[in-house]
């Protein structure tokens, strides 16, 4: 193999590699920001469940007004999480669209070493033949030559 091949391979495979590790980061990113979603919800969801006046008990407007208000921003944490989290899965999908199409690279540099290796291999061979053939040749020669039934 060439070295210009295994550069290229060893090339390859670094890319390969750090793309493997960026998945990885995005991975955990994006459960990161599912976990906090899923949080804030669960959160909202029990907020919702203590509010003052809920199952009609009495509470006082300015109870009510706060609750709201606090629920609201509840709301747009959750939108704002649930963009993160959209953000998060694209670059999820991004990163591993780059490793596929990374470890794809790699594959094919192998398969071309692998052909480049096959031709030398199928060269050394028909060298060997060539070599066999002509001391073969040569021999058959030689024993002509020297048999006594060579007329000179």
């Amino acid at each position: 193999m060439t070295r210009s091949l295994q550069s290229l391979l060893e090339h390859a495979e670094r890319q390969r590699d750090e793309s493997l590790a960026l998945v990885q980061h995005a991975e955990a990113t994006a459960r990161h920001a599912h976990q906090q979603w899923d949080q804030l919800h669960s959160y909202r969801a029990d907020t919702e469940a203590r509010a003052p006046g809920h199952g009609g008990r009495a509470a006082a407007i300015e109870l009510l007004h706060c609750h709201r208000a606090f629920t609201q921003r509840l709301d747009q944490a959750l939108a704002q999480q649930r963009a993160a989290l959209q953000s998060a899965e694209q670059a999820l999908q991004l990163q591993r669209q780059t490793l596929l199409q990374r470890e794809t690279r790699v594959a094919a540099v192998r398969k071309l070493i692998e052909r480049r290796l096959a031709e030398q291999q199928r060269g050394h061979a028909r060298l060997e033949q060539n070599r066999s053939d002509e001391a073969a040749t040569q021999r058959r020669w030689r024993d002509s030559a020297n048999s006594p039934e060579a007329v000179f």
